[in-house]
């Protein structure tokens, strides 16, 4: 049965802030909702409620990195890049200075409609210059991607889950920045999938050797830089080429950093990203989001029909049971 752990983040900021006194948390009226109320709790002389004033916040941490500190910066996905992009770019990224921006609900991961769901954010950070994007994929990335990112020098950005979290991957191997984690082994397709898709992507692996297809997966945590020859080689090798599953829009997400390595490298394969193909999304819950936009397991498994000319007959009863968090619940202060 499949762990589910909750409020991975918030007890992990708590443990881990007590040994690094040089950290500040820094929310923008949304501290419970990002799961910082503990640390806010637990050291109350190193939080600050900054308000709803995000280009404020950013602008704030920049001073704070270059007295030292390290600010965590913690908000809906959303309100970083869209309502601070400037202050992001001028006051973070430009000085490259070590601001850790620790975005919650990426993609669809709310039902409050476009206005909150961040499906264009790694296309606009990872333009600018020293920038680092993570995210994370399950639980045990939720609670080892604090470290990565405060390992890395210069500002990073943190795709953060919150809430009940399945555990999909070893505790005994926690996110490692810049590595891809391999899950499967295969020679007709490669597949690359991010965050959330990654559950999809290995329920569709799944299904999919069982009707004699092998397809390498790759767990892709690291967005940028993302510097994989050796998947780009593989993709060369394959039998039909490279998919692509994310939670974001296909455009100049994880989708568009594949192509763009395999155009450079002249990989002569096909590529299809699987994703949100330019479109506003409206508000509904997760599992019905990811069926009606194309981000499950069925949309792979369809994508890979299409390609190969052959039906499988997969259908839900055919997959292994996916984790769908309830809308509601004690572990989230809010289902936005």
């Amino acid at each position: 049965m499949m762990e589910i752990l909750t409020k991975v983040h918030a007890k992990h900021l708590v443990e881990w802030g007590r040994n690094h006194p040089e950290a500040w948390v820094l929310s923008a009226d949304l501290t419970s909702s990002c799961e910082a109320d503990g640390f806010r709790d637990a050291f109350p002389e190193r939080f600050l409620s900054m308000g709803i004033a995000e280009q404020n916040m950013l602008a704030f941490a920049g001073g704070m990195a270059r007295q030292g500190l390290i600010p965590l910066v913690h908000t809906f996905a959303v309100f970083i890049y869209r309502r601070a992009l400037d202050q992001v770019a001028m006051s973070v990224a430009y000085p490259n200075l070590p601001v850790k921006m620790f975005g919650f609900l990426p993609g669809i991961l709310t039902p409050g409609g476009a206005t909150h769901q961040a499906i264009e954010d790694v296309a606009v950070m990872r333009a600018l210059p020293n920038m680092t994007i993570l995210e994370a994929g399950d639980a045990t990335e939720t609670e080892s991607i604090l470290e990565a990112a405060c390992d890395i020098p210069g500002p990073v950005y943190v795709r953060q889950l919150r809430g009940e979290i399945p555990r999909l991957f070893d505790p005994k191997e926690p996110l490692k920045p810049g590595a891809c984690r391999k899950l499967s082994e295969g020679g007709d397709f490669v597949l690359l999938t991010s965050g959330i898709c990654t559950e999809e992507g290995m329920r569709a692996v799944a299904a999919l050797r069982e009707r004699g297809l092998d397809i390498a997966h790759y767990h892709v945590s690291t967005l940028k830089p993302f510097n994989h020859p050796e998947i780009v080689r593989e993709i060369a090798a394959s039998r039909w080429g490279a998919i692509t599953l994310e939670n974001h829009s296909i455009l100049g997400g994880l989708g568009s950093i594949l192509a763009e390595g395999m155009a450079e490298a002249g990989t002569g394969k096909p590529l299809r990203r699987l994703g949100l193909r330019d479109t506003f999304v409206h508000g509904a819950g997760r599992r019905h989001l990811m069926r009606e936009y194309g981000l499950d397991a069925l949309a792979l498994t369809g994508a890979v029909e299409e390609i190969t000319g052959k039906r499988f007959f997969i259908d839900e009863n055919s997959l292994a049971e996916a984790y769908t968090p309830a809308l509601h619940s004690s572990a989230k202060a809010e289902a936005l």
